[in-house]
């Protein structure tokens, strides 16, 4: 079973966010699985805002290519910049290897976002 980490919130797109003023966002060890040996991920500059819901960049593996959606409303106030020469150390620890940090226009929104065991019941 994939690894879910309690301290996070989920999206059922399997995008995980660490809550704060300005939030990190990443993907989930089961999206990992799914994915393979990545390969390319593809990042909004610093400053770009974002809608929840909506794509903010891809993510490619030897299998596919996929969108990453945001997981709240709001401004992109860092992007991880190692990924682009170092992709693969989201499969490594996909909870380390971060890829923006979203300051949300709506702290609301974190609130409905799944928790870990929540979102461990929709991996069923």
């Amino acid at each position: 079973m994939s690894n879910v980490p309690s301290d996070l919130r989920y999206t059922p797109d399997h995008e995980w966010l660490r809550p704060g003023a300005s939030c990190a966002v990443g993907i989930t060890a089961f999206a990992v699985e799914q994915l393979g040996d990545i390969t390319l991920v593809d990042l909004p500059a610093v400053g770009t805002t974002v809608e929840k819901g909506a794509r903010f960049g891809t993510i490619e593996s030897v299998k596919s290519v996929s969108d990453l959606y945001a997981p709240v409303s709001g401004t992109v106030t860092a992007v991880n910049g190692a990924l682009k020469d170092s992709p693969e150390a989201v499969n490594a620890d996909c909870y380390a290897a971060w890829m923006v940090e979203i300051t949300p226009s709506d702290a609301g929104q974190i609130d409905t976002l799944l928790s870990a065991d929540a979102y461990t019941a929709t991996l069923h």
